[in-house]
């Protein structure tokens, strides 16, 4: 929420989620890097390529915002949502560059990855289910379990995605972890290519 500029916390505030993430959507590829903005597009195609129930669909990204960016707040669903989203983003793109060539999804499907992500999950999925049960109560559109959800996008969709989400999650609800897992989440992320930055900020390490 602190990121976002007062003109889309007013859509957000005034339109809703759907209309705010159109806009993220297209200032994403002004003002990130090309990498960055690039990224938005091939996790949304991600997802709109997968055999995903829209329900994990939402979960998955929904939970991982602690609840911000829901589409079923204005009655819209997950693809349809996520449809908008790629649209407004190919727009921006084409709009700065005519010529522009969407890159493949490229979904990392890797076993062995997809296996370190679900161990790394294992070690604090009964606090991230606590944690997701506690927001659940506060939220009027309730959701199915979020842990089941990531697994199911690192399965089936991409280990780098569900990776990210996961990580968003456990900031999103403030899950405390030690400096062993941290050290953990930190060593599986440069296997995927981030910065150290990227894993430990927002994290909450006891």
């Amino acid at each position: 929420m602190t990121d976002l500029l007062p003109s889309e916390l007013d859509c957000l505030v005034e339109r809703g989620p759907v209309s705010a993430m159109v806009l993220i959507a297209e200032r994403s590829v002004t003002d990130l890097d090309g990498p960055a903005a690039l990224q938005l597009g091939r996790d949304v195609r991600r997802l709109l390529d997968s055999a995903l129930a829209e329900e994990t669909i939402r979960t998955a990204w929904v939970g991982s915002t602690d609840h911000v960016f829901d589409p079923c707040k204005e009655d819209v669903g997950p693809r349809a949502w996520l449809k908008k989203i790629k649209a407004a983003w190919l727009s921006a793109e084409f709009r700065c560059a005519p010529r522009f060539v969407p890159p493949a999804a490229d979904p990392v499907t890797d076993d062995t990855l997809r296996a370190a992500v679900v161990r790394a999950m294992g070690g604090v999925v009964a606090d991230l289910t606590l944690a997701d049960e506690a927001g659940q109560q506060f939220n009027s559109l309730p959701q199915t379990g979020l842990v089941p959800a990531l697994e199911q996008v690192v399965v089936h969709v991409c280990a780098d995605l569900g990776y990210r989400l996961f990580l968003r999650a456990m900031k999103a609800y403030y899950v405390a972890v030690d400096a062993s897992s941290r050290d953990a989440f930190v060593a599986l992320g440069r296997q995927f290519g981030y910065p150290d930055p990227l894993v430990e900020e927002g994290l909450n390490q006891r």
